[in-house]
């Protein structure tokens, strides 16, 4: 790609310089600690490119291709020749951009890549996976990573968490992130066999309510003492308080086998909710909540291949009045922890942002998933500041499976530069000193802070 990339003029081109290689804290991610304690060597680009991306599956499906050639059976070179053949004409995709940012900056190819030259890219990429010994580790020391909050359940038992933290050859901190969806899924088909799992990982039955709430606040001072201080939640139903129902009884009828009706879900949503943002509060956990999403639209594909393959979508809009009353709730309880907002549905900016702007400490999180590229992460930067300071806000996180993704906080840092430039070039930012402290808070200092 251009040396220049979405930098307009020589204001956001020494902003850029000023920032573009600070530490990257990446504070919410989907890697496998696993793969990054056994650090092994990458065996060819499919694997690193294709392998559990639902970013470039989606590409692939919008573009034809068949499953056997996105998470089927086919080889890796057919996989990345079929990867190549959808990426040439995908301009406006930012897979366009962040593939060709990657090829360039890990395996130094400025060529772009095309269906007629895909094999000698492959080839090439794969000499140099071999001869650099790209890993885990080397691609994340690479890019300057400081620190990564991976997704966690709360009745994962952190142990290669444990084990990367006692390496003092490693000096990227990986931390556990509190990840309570399963927790809280009590519609779930498999929903005993998780209470089951979370007992064993307390080491009492979870019976009731308290039970429950007791063994999330446990595991929570255990998450804690291994460096936790995020929380997350992405289910796609958001609380609603209900007069007249019980949480308590709920979740008895649940554990006793009973159906429960979705009013009686969102209410105990809502009471759980509640109860862990005091919790996170006590804890100093920031909690992020993922709105707006629908979860596995498509049936047959995740019946065939599973969660978390491309089969998300933007869900509806909330009522601002339940995400009001949700928060007031929380303050009123002295309860209310530092709190990220992200949203899938890009109208919601609005009512977030400035329904966020009456509680302190609650603010927008990043352009998320569909939105993160340059025009939604304009629109999200512009609705920050509008309705607030832009300095508050954390930045680029990679919300990411793969080791490369690390070219998004590139493609960030470039998008936040040029908006900043724009704003001193017309006047509307008067002080080149007061850009700096935006840039440096927004690309690495904001990020530290949720984990000091």
């Amino acid at each position: 790609m251009r040396a220049d990339l979405f930098l307009k003029g020589e204001t956001a081109k020494h902003l850029y310089d000023a920032v573009r290689d600070l530490p990257i804290v990446d504070y919410h991610c989907h890697l496998q600690p696993k793969e990054i304690l056994e650090n092994e060597v990458f065996t060819d680009i499919a694997q690193i490119w294709l392998g559990g991306d639902h970013y470039k599956w989606r590409l692939m499906r919008a573009c034809g291709v068949p499953e056997d050639y996105v998470t089927g059976n086919a080889s890796p070179r057919e996989k990345f020749r079929a990867y190549a053949a959808c990426l040439e004409t995908a301009v406006g995709n930012p897979l366009y951009v962040w593939s060709h940012m990657e090829l360039a900056m890990y395996f130094g190819i400025e060529d772009a890549l095309t269906a007629e030259n895909a094999d000698e890219i492959f080839d090439r990429a794969n000499a140099y996976i071999a001869e650099t010994g790209m890993s885990p580790r080397k691609l994340m020391l690479d890019s300057r990573v400081e620190l990564v909050a991976t997704t966690d359940d709360p009745a994962d038992t952190l142990e290669y968490h444990k084990q990367i933290a006692a390496d003092e050859t490693f000096p990227v901190r990986v931390v556990p992130s509190f990840r309570t969806d399963a927790a809280l899924n009590i519609r779930a088909a498999n929903y005993a066999d998780y209470i089951a799992r979370l007992s064993a990982a307390c080491g009492y039955a979870i019976d009731s309510l308290d039970d429950l709430k007791k063994a999330l606040s446990d595991r929570l001072d255990f998450f804690c003492a291994n460096g936790c201080r995020v929380s997350d939640v992405g289910i796609a139903d958001f609380p609603q308080k209900a007069e007249g129902i019980c949480a308590c009884e709920t979740f008895r009828k649940v554990r006793a086998g009973e159906a429960v009706s979705r009013a009686e879900y969102l209410d105990f949503l809502f009471e759980m909710y509640v109860f862990l943002a005091g919790e996170y509060k006590k804890h100093n956990v920031t909690m992020q909540l993922h709105l707006n999403v629908c979860r596995n639209a498509r049936t047959s594909l995740f019946t065939q291949v599973g969660p978390d393959a491309g089969g998300d979508c933007v869900g509806d809009r909330i009522a601002q009045a339940a995400i009001q009353q949700l928060l007031d709730t929380m303050d009123a309880q002295d309860g209310l922890p530092r709190t990220l907002l992200y949203t899938l549905e890009p109208s919601m900016y609005m009512p977030l942002a400035t329904t966020a702007g009456s509680f302190r400490g609650v603010t927008l999180g990043a352009a998320w998933w569909y939105l993160d590229h340059k025009r939604g992460m304009e629109e999200q930067m512009n609705i920050f500041a509008e309705t607030g300071s832009i300095a508050e806000f954390t930045g680029m996180l990679t919300d990411s499976r793969s080791f490369l993704s690390y070219a998004r906080h590139d493609y960030f840092r470039r998008v936040l530069c040029s908006w900043v430039a724009e704003h001193l070039d017309d006047g509307s930012l008067m002080l080149e000193s007061a850009a700096m402290k935006i840039l440096n808070r927004v690309c690495m200092e904001n990020s530290r802070k949720l984990f000091a």
